[in-house]
């Protein structure tokens, strides 16, 4: 469903293996990280897994985004202590189990959120490429969160008054949880009416289609495969090109006061 994200095609295969060449790009407040700038390596303490770190506090982020290609009999770790998770299928299956033998099937498009200090495995018996968020999770006294276990296409439609585009959210709309994901469908020639410049920061995946992204003073050719962070308060703004729908995956902290 999201083969782009592992076979992106926008960049010609000439330019690709031009010596020094990348889109990818780094600044003070925003980065476009695409795929042929992956450093693939092993995942620390998980099995039969290589890992690309693409979003990481060394940005200025307060969360991590990273890709994990499990292949043959992976298995995953668990993150660090008082850390939540979050992950999302691009390609692939894998099984999940918690500490009370409940397993579950992740296929593509499907997700699961792991509380902190939730101990869970999962394991893939073929390949399997999860797109996967951490952040050491903001907590309120008398406020906990659950695992969750879910696929895009059970969550409704939200109402987005004066856009165009389709939005589904991830994660409930509620107090203890402290980010949210959402999914987001443009069609070709659809673009963001509200020009952004807000406190919270975003992770992005397109997992399809190809577009421009404002973010700053500049203006991106992005595709499918492409990841971009959003440091607060950068202007950022989207329109969709192309001949098919765009669809990204996107995280927003919410629901805590900015100090």
């Amino acid at each position: 469903m999201y083969w782009k994200v592992t076979n992106p095609t926008l960049s010609p295969s000439h330019l690709q293996d031009l010596p020094g060449f990348t889109r990818s790009v780094y600044k003070r407040d925003h980065a476009l990280i695409t795929p042929e700038s992956h450093v693939l390596s092993p995942l620390p303490e998980w099995t039969n897994t290589l890992g690309a770190y693409l979003i990481t506090p060394a940005m200025g982020s307060h969360f991590v985004m990273y890709l994990a290609n499990m292949q043959e009999n992976a298995r995953s770790a668990l993150p660090p202590h008082d850390v939540e998770r979050f992950i999302f299928v691009v390609q692939g299956s894998a099984m999940l189990t918690n500490a009370s033998g409940v397993s579950s099937k992740l296929m593509v498009d499907s997700y699961t959120y792991l509380p902190p200090n939730f101990a869970h495995s999962l394991r893939a018996e073929g390949s399997a490429t999860l797109v996967v968020f951490e952040r050491r999770y903001a907590s309120l006294e008398n406020h906990i969160t659950e695992q969750i276990v879910g696929s895009t296409d059970k969550q409704p439609l939200l109402e987005t008054p004066g856009e165009v585009f389709q939005l589904r959210k991830l994660l409930p709309q509620a107090v203890p949880f402290d980010f949210n994901i959402h999914i987001m469908d443009f069609q070709p020639g659809d673009f963001l009416n509200v020009k952004e410049v807000h406190y919270n920061q975003h992770g992005l995946l397109l997992l399809e289609g190809q577009g421009i992204y404002r973010l700053g003073d500049s203006w991106y050719p992005v595709q499918a495969g492409d990841v971009l962070w959003m440091a607060p308060f950068v202007p950022q703004w989207y329109a969709a090109l192309g001949k098919t729908r765009t669809r990204y995956l996107l995280y927003k902290d919410v629901n805590r006061n900015p100090l």
